[in-house]
């Protein structure tokens, strides 16, 4: 009797560990509908974007060849997988969890749904749903940034506004981000923010930002969602940073550096072991002449 108790112990807890790893998306992620109609093209960029990013971790659709990791990365082909809607596979990409990183920086709105593009393509059931309309794409002709610094609020305001038939109107009900561009990616500023009736945002800015010698730091500023308003953004430089100098890389003395600013000790260490083992040559040529000498001397035919 104390063994069943125990196996229904392990066995309630495995089922609870598998309901933890579940990814629940919202219903009104999940209901997400891509701006565009899957092609041929846009299965065939998937690929590529997919062979590129997502391949390394869930292998070859249908192929059951994913890296072993904990939690499993599922086979794109798999039930598993294409249970999802298409706003939650959506979703999955851009939020990323566990070991699965996020690509919301890394690839753009379009670029997500040709990845879904590619892995509907493995699904013969699969029926597309296109979304129905753009709250904005079809409204304006073209949409412009206006960004300056608040500096009672240590903020950055933005002004958005579209353009109609010649006409300037603010953007208004649209949710933009905030980025400082660094060599490595971008990096988020305050969450995102949605305009309000004058088409003005307002992100609050870190007063310990490092920027250059001089406090500049390169903003860019963008819609969340890329399907409505199209893949417009903005990048411009402004003095909010804190000054903060960093020294190029061949200044100081360095193992990377030009020999004349090689570290010194680097130098020695280069200098002693070049003559050793020249004298550990010279040495040894020296034992084989004494070694002929010797040969000859006891050998006057030689």
């Amino acid at each position: 009797m104390k063994h069943r108790y125990f196996l229904l112990l392990i066995v309630l807890f495995l089922a609870t560990g598998t309901s933890a790893q579940e990814w629940v998306i919202s219903q009104e992620k999940g209901a997400k509908l891509s701006p565009f109609l899957f092609s041929d093209s846009t299965r065939q960029t998937g690929k590529e974007l997919y062979n590129l990013n997502c391949k390394s971790c869930h292998g070859d659709p249908g192929k059951n060849n994913a890296v072993k990791l904990v939690p499993q990365p599922p086979d794109p082909a798999s039930l598993q997988m294409q249970m999802n809607s298409d706003g939650a596979l959506y979703s999955k990409v851009e939020e990323g969890r566990g070991p699965m990183p996020s690509f919301r920086n890394t690839l753009t709105v379009s670029d997500k749904w040709k990845i879904i593009s590619y892995l509907r393509g493995t699904n013969d059931k699969y029926i597309q749903e296109v979304a129905k309309k753009v709250a904005f794409g079809t409204a304006f002709e073209k949409v412009e940034f206006h960004l300056y610094w608040n500096r009672e609020q240590k903020s950055v305001q933005v002004s958005v506004s579209g353009i109609r038939e010649m006409k300037r109107q603010p953007v208004s009900g649209a949710e933009f981000k905030l980025f400082v561009k660094r060599y490595f990616g971008n990096l988020p500023v305050d969450a995102a923010k949605a305009s309000d009736v004058q088409g003005n945002v307002s992100f609050n800015f870190p007063p310990d930002l490092p920027g250059d010698s001089a406090g500049r730091v390169r903003l860019l500023v963008k819609p969340v969602d890329e399907a409505a308003l199209g893949e417009v953004s903005m990048d411009t430089v402004m003095n909010i940073g804190v000054p903060s100098y960093r020294p190029p890389l061949n200044e100081p003395r360095a193992l990377w550096n030009v020999v004349q600013k090689t570290p010194v000790w680097l130098l020695l260490v280069y200098l002693i072991s070049v003559l050793t083992v020249w004298g550990f040559i010279l040495y040894v040529l020296l034992l084989l002449r004494a070694l002929y000498k010797s040969g000859v001397e006891k050998d006057p035919k030689i």
